[in-house]
């Protein structure tokens, strides 16, 4: 090989070499760059960590300091709560789940003070033991084991009852324990020795003052038949004094006698009715009875002062109401007469109306009354009307000082009707007179039942005269519902200025002014008209001797009950124009009525006497019980009149053998209970011994006569001549 070749080859190999190097010297940068990289990543990594680490070492730092922090808040929480749980007077204490003591506080442990042994560590059934062995718990005559196995059984239970017991120095502790979740127990000590204390300090009172009651119960049912027997002579004595021949002044005097007896026995009735009431010793007597016929037998009772003052009394009883429920009709006839007692005494004219509707609301066979009593009297100032239903309150001013009264009929009133789950409220302007009212909701004493209130198929028109314009209003009403054409003028002449042929029935009242109602009936059949006259009297005793009462075809005492008015227009319905009502003659009795009166006291057996002297009646006295029973076999009387309180046998004891009697033979003759007894449990006691009705003393002329007139038989005569049995 020649040297340049050696030479070029060697130059060649030379370049190959250098290529390579710089080749690997590339590779060995890049390696190196890549290791550069490698490295600032780990670093960054490592710096990295080391910041984590650090901000766990913090972490943990502030951790284990709030750990510390709460770790003293609760020590110092379970200091403070066990200080509280020491300083209180009830003991406290807690029991594991195996019913050992982990702690108590020293009102818990106080109890067993001297005994070391009962401390936290020992179980329930060793302190059950020491209670009993050392005497802490007086535990009477009961048998040590079974009260502590009656203990035992009450600790294990899921939720223990709380148990009372009684230390050995007369402390009462009440145990409420109270088991966890886990079978632990929180157990309460509570002293109650002072509640317990009071309380038998409240029997002890409630004792005595029950004993007072009954003590007061007593003497007011004692004074209340010692007064009213003398007054039952005062009063029958004075109305009989009445009825002779007294001048002017001698009849002042009775009037003012019978008055004065009879107020003192109103008072006597408003307090005893009141104290009932207040003792809670009043109960409600529910029976069947009819609401439309009590309010007009009491607007009967009133009828004679509104008279005398020249009130006129309306009723105005929904057409469409029942009239028949079951309720208390003596209280409901006591509220009505108390407020309808105070329209007419604070009324000097005008009217006084009761008003009766029915409401909604009312439950299933029930109906919810609203009745209000409505009055054109002196009013009630707005100031006053707040404590109108208060004890003894009454409306003082110079309108009314005239008007003496006890200040309790309100008052006994509104507590009835709350008695009875009702309302009652007043509304009233002075000087224009006041309305009372009540709501009280009564089961119908015949469900279902419907009423016929069918008017006869010839009237279709109506002409109603009439002075008084809510008495017109009321009667425009009643027909109008009844689908009769109605016609109304408030005075004779324009009556005789608007009849017409259309007319069917004239409704007129009795005192009006020019023409009264007779005078009219005789002017319209003078004028030919054919309609029959339906007369409205505030006294049918005088339309009755007026001769000219052959043009009145029926007569209605006012105000009248709906039946009645019913019955009138089927009197009227067949009656020829101008006719006169033929009257009914029933054939005449064969003998008189027997009256059997059972009085010891011989002030009563006079003024009995006396007061029925008018009647045609038999009438025989017994002198006591065994008496009146002896009389009733022989005499065999038609009604009998039992006092009750006499010597050998009471009325109650004689009314039973009365019975027996009765049971043998089938009869029922009605016995009326008289009474000077009035407090609350008499009158269920005397009515349970068989005896038919009640009447407290002093004893009222007009009830003996119609008790009497109520029990005449067929077959004998009417006691009251012109006048059937009721």
């Amino acid at each position: 090989m020649s040297l340049a070749n050696k030479l070029a080859e060697e130059r060649r190999a030379r370049l190959a070499a250098e290529r390579l190097l710089e080749q690997k010297q590339a590779e060995l940068q890049a390696a190196n760059r890549k290791l550069g990289r490698h490295a600032r990543a780990l670093s960054e990594e490592i710096v990295e960590t080391r910041a984590e680490v650090q901000t766990v070492r913090d972490e943990n730092a502030r951790v284990k300091s709030d750990l510390n922090v709460a770790n003293e808040k609760v020590a110092i929480a379970e200091r403070r709560l066990w200080h509280s749980i020491q300083t209180i007077q009830d003991g406290f204490a807690f029991f594991d789940a195996d019913s050992r003591m982990i702690a108590a506080n020293h009102a818990w442990l106080g109890v067993f003070e001297g005994l070391e042994d009962v401390k936290p560590g020992i179980s329930y059934v060793e302190i059950l033991q020491c209670v009993t062995e050392e005497g802490v718990v007086d535990i009477g005559d009961a048998d040590p084991a079974a009260w502590r196995e009656k203990m035992l059984d009450r600790w294990q239970t899921v939720a223990p009852e709380p148990e009372i017991i009684r230390l050995w120095n007369g402390a009462y502790i009440k145990l409420i324990d109270q088991r966890g979740q886990t079978g632990d127990v929180v157990s309460l000590a509570l002293n109650i020795t002072d509640t317990i204390r009071y309380e038998e300090r409240l029997k002890e009172a409630r004792r005595k003052a029950e004993m007072a009651s009954r003590a007061k119960s007593s003497f007011l049912a004692n004074m209340s038949h010692e007064i009213r027997t003398p007054m039952n002579g005062v009063v029958g004595m004075a109305e009989l004094l009445k009825d002779t021949e007294l001048d002017e002044e001698q009849l002042l005097y009775a009037n003012t006698i019978k008055n004065s007896g009879e107020a003192l026995l109103v008072i006597i009735n408003d307090v005893l009715d009141y104290s009932k009431i207040e003792a809670e010793k009043l109960v409600l007597h529910e029976e069947p009875f009819d609401l439309e016929r009590c309010i007009h037998e009491l607007i009967m009772l009133m009828q004679v002062n509104a008279r005398d003052k020249g009130i006129d009394l309306l009723v105005d009883y929904d057409l469409f109401l029942p009239t028949r429920f079951v309720g208390d009709p003596g209280r409901l006839r006591q509220i009505m007469t108390n407020l309808l007692g105070n329209a007419v005494k604070f009324t000097e004219d005008g009217h006084v109306m009761v008003r009766v509707v029915g409401t909604e609301g009312a439950a299933e066979g029930a109906a919810r009354l609203h009745v209000t009593i409505e009055d054109s009297g002196i009013g009630i100032p707005d100031d006053k009307i707040g404590h109108i239903f208060g004890e003894f309150n009454q409306v003082e001013g110079e309108s009314n000082r005239k008007f003496e009264g006890t200040g309790l009929g309100l008052a006994i009133s509104e507590k009835l009707v709350k008695l009875m789950g009702g309302d009652i409220w007043v509304d009233s302007a002075e000087g224009q007179g006041s309305t009372f009212g009540f709501a009280v909701e009564l089961p119908l004493a015949e469900p279902g039942g419907e009423q016929d209130f069918s008017v006869p198929d010839g009237l279709r028109k109506v002409l109603i005269v009439e002075t008084n314009a809510l008495n017109r209003s009321i009667l425009e009403r009643l027909f109008t519902a009844l689908e009769v054409e109605v016609v109304c003028c408030e005075s004779g002449a324009r009556a005789l200025e608007v009849m017409g042929d259309d007319v069917s029935l004239v409704i007129t009242d009795h005192v009006m002014p020019d023409m009264d109602g007779i005078e009219l009936a005789e002017a319209l059949k003078e004028a030919g008209h054919a309609a029959p006259v339906l007369l409205l009297s505030g006294n049918t005793g005088s339309v009755d001797q007026d001769p000219g009462r052959i043009f009145v075809d029926a007569v209605l005492q006012k105000p009248f009950p709906r039946n009645e008015l019913f019955a009138a227009l089927a009197q009227v319905a067949d009656v020829l124009p101008g006719g006169e009502v033929p009257p009914l003659r029933p054939k005449e009795p064969s003998r008189v009525m027997r009256v059997l009166a059972a009085e010891d006291n011989k002030t009563n057996r006079l003024v009995f006497s006396k007061m029925v002297k008018g009647l045609d009646i038999d009438l025989k006295f017994a002198m006591n019980g065994a008496e009146a029973v002896e009389f009733y076999r022989g005499f065999q009387p038609d009604v009998v009149f039992m006092d009750i309180s006499m010597p050998e046998m009471d009325g109650k004891e004689a009314a039973r053998a009365i019975r027996q009697v009765e049971a043998d033979t089938g009869a029922h003759v009605p016995i009326v209970a008289m009474t000077a007894h009035a407090m609350d449990g008499d009158e269920d006691e005397i009515l349970s011994s068989g005896i038919d009705h009640y009447l407290s003393k002093p004893l009222s002329k007009q009830a003996l006569i119609d008790h009497v007139s109520a029990a005449c038989p067929e077959g004998a005569r009417p006691p009251r001549e012109g006048q059937s049995a009721a």
